[in-house]
């Protein structure tokens, strides 16, 4: 049962989700920075997929530079703001520290990562250093972390870059599908903000490129377009039932909770559907929300794709577990009321329901936590290969799509992965296009 209860306003709300990685004063990244052993061939840059210098920021931070550091952040990671507190860096470069293997607390990486560039954000240090224009232009389709780190490197490189978003704000996941305790959304919009103002990069908001003649005027106007977008709403699983009231995807009860938290309604039973890391989330959210909390798996504990700490995190608001748990029917009169469930095993690598099994579950809300659907529709229009789970084909050196002009990352051609990883392949996917337009 959760230990909280429901929050009616803006201060409750942010005592129920309290920052897991909150920024640290001067004092504290002085002393957590003199922790640091300075490794050769250090582990932790090797675990991070934007290989960013990590003992030589912390260096800079020990010794007061903090515009150094931010700088060494910047030249490796756009976002690195974001993912110093949005990062699995437990199991990324925190959980490389070769302090694990003593025993004692790795270094807090995150945090002063983020402590570095809060300073080059809020006072607007200018670390970027751009070559002249090139006279070329590249639309950038969607303003998430891919989107914005391609656009970022593409303006240090000298190119006029647009980029069109669907939505009224950036970022993407960052903002629209990130737990609030892992970053407050005003911390992200001041990243993108900074970017934007340090570099020129121009977003159009409220742009969906969905028609072919759309697709042909930027084909037209550009010089090349990189392909960034993000998944669409939470998959279907056909489930009978799944349609009533209070049945909705995690995808979307994490945005609303993102962007307006004190309008979400949750139920008093909730059961989750799934075991991935966004199944983790909304079973913590909807706990810190006020709700009894159950989470349903179809396979067994040690099968579940969430890392460890963050079921860790949804056990420690109060998150009950049901493995090898399948759902079956969701019943209800207009509304959830129950759902039907049968336990599972494995036989020989084959998930098998056991005949007998069924039994059912009181609730007045379902999250489901399926996965997502991939937006083919673009790739679609422009002709461009993409593989059977719907992931756009790339050049892995060089983020170029079937149709030279076209190059992707991110979500459209990873399937959906960490921020970090967006960074990495719409920064590189922006050299991929520099060395094509400059042959």
């Amino acid at each position: 049962m959760s230990d909280f209860k429901k929050p009616t306003s803006k201060q409750e709300f942010e005592d129920n989700f309290p920052q897991l990685k909150p920024l640290m004063d001067a004092n504290m990244a002085y002393y957590e920075s003199s922790r640091c052993l300075f490794c050769y061939d250090a582990p932790c840059i090797t675990a991070c997929p934007t290989s960013i210098d990590i003992p030589l920021f912390i260096k800079q931070i020990n010794t007061q530079n903090l515009t150094g550091a931010a700088k060494t952040i910047y030249s490796s990671n756009f976002f690195g703001h974001t993912c110093g507190k949005v990062c699995p860096t437990e199991v990324l470069c925190e959980g490389a520290c070769v302090y694990n293997e003593q025993d004692v607390k790795p270094i807090e990486i995150g945090r002063l990562q983020s402590h570095a560039t809060t300073n080059a954000i809020l006072e607007k240090k200018e670390i970027f250093k751009k070559e002249k224009p090139n006279g070329r232009k590249v639309a950038v389709v969607g303003a998430g972390p891919a989107g914005i780190s391609c656009a970022s490197e593409l303006c240090i490189l000298g190119y006029e870059v647009d980029i069109f978003e669907t939505k009224s704000q950036p970022s993407g996941l960052a903002i629209h599908g990130t737990a609030p305790y892992k970053i407050p959304n005003q911390e992200v919009l001041d990243e993108v903000a900074y970017l934007q103002d340090q570099l020129g990069f121009k977003i159009k908001y409220n742009k969906n490129i969905d028609t072919k003649r759309e697709l042909n005027t930027l084909e037209t106007k550009y010089d090349a377009i990189f392909l960034g977008f993000g998944l669409g709403d939470t998959r279907s699983t056909n489930t009978p039932g799944e349609e009533l009231k209070n049945c909705i995807g995690a995808t979307e009860f994490i945005e609303q909770l993102k962007i307006d938290p004190l309008s979400v309604e949750v139920g008093k039973k909730v059961v989750i559907i799934g075991g991935g890391n966004t199944a983790m989330d909304a079973a913590s959210e909807s706990a810190r929300l006020g709700a009894d909390v159950t989470l349903l798996y179809r396979r067994s504990k040690e099968e579940m794709g969430a890392y460890q700490f963050e079921y860790e995190l949804a056990t420690s608001a109060g998150v009950k577990s049901i493995f090898n748990t399948s759902v079956i029917e969701i019943s209800g009169n207009n509304s959830v009321e129950s759902v039907t469930c049968v336990k599972t095993e494995n036989r020989e690598g084959i998930l098998e329901s056991i005949r007998g099994s069924e039994f059912k579950l009181e609730c007045d809300f379902i999250i489901r936590a399926t996965g997502q659907i991939k937006q083919k529709g673009l790739l679609d229009m422009a002709g461009l290969s993409y593989d059977k789970r719907g992931k756009v084909t790339i050049d892995s050196e060089t983020g170029q799509c079937s149709n030279p002009k076209y190059f992707a990352g991110g979500d459209a051609s990873n399937g959906g992965a960490e921020v970090v990883n967006a960074c990495a392949e719409g920064k590189k996917a922006a050299q991929g296009i520099h060395a094509s337009l400059s042959k």
